[in-house]
């Protein structure tokens, strides 16, 4: 049974399945360099917090997408406006603007292009473009 909640922020829950991939993958995919670690400042306290995320390259820029709605690192970011994202080995501190439009349905369709199906499948709960906030990070000094 697929948990489907979703709180008063409009954010779902990850089905199980894939709750139970990131949990035993993410560690793995952090070593080889799949996924990075996104530091943000919570809004509230302005403590780091920190997520595991998968960058992903379209035409040349760098993006991060929320596959479940407004999450918490999704409004610490809109909130910071910045952040750091350790990848490979290094600390990359950049700047985060949110996009819509053809811009973000370009990260989306890469996104569905290159993601194995119990991805695809949770991203399919929440099918509109809308639903899945996307900042480029523009990289700072």
């Amino acid at each position: 049974m697929d948990q489907r909640t979703q709180d008063a922020g409009g954010t779902l829950s990850p089905s199980r399945t894939l709750a139970l991939i990131r949990r035993v993958a993410s560690p793995i995919w952090r070593r080889v360099g799949i996924a990075a670690v996104l530091e943000v400042a919570g809004r509230r306290t302005g403590t780091p917090r920190h997520v595991t995320l998968i960058p992903w390259e379209v035409d040349g820029e760098r993006y991060l997408m929320s596959l479940y709605g407004a999450t918490d690192w999704v409004r610490n970011l809109r909130a910071a406006g910045r952040g750091e994202l350790r990848h490979k080995g290094r600390t990359e501190p950049f700047a985060a603007i949110e996009v819509v439009g053809s811009e973000r349905d370009r990260v989306i369709s890469v996104f569905n292009a290159k993601t194995p199906k119990p991805f695809r499948r949770d991203f399919e709960r929440r099918p509109a473009a809308g639903d899945h906030p996307t900042f480029r990070m523009e990289p700072t000094v």
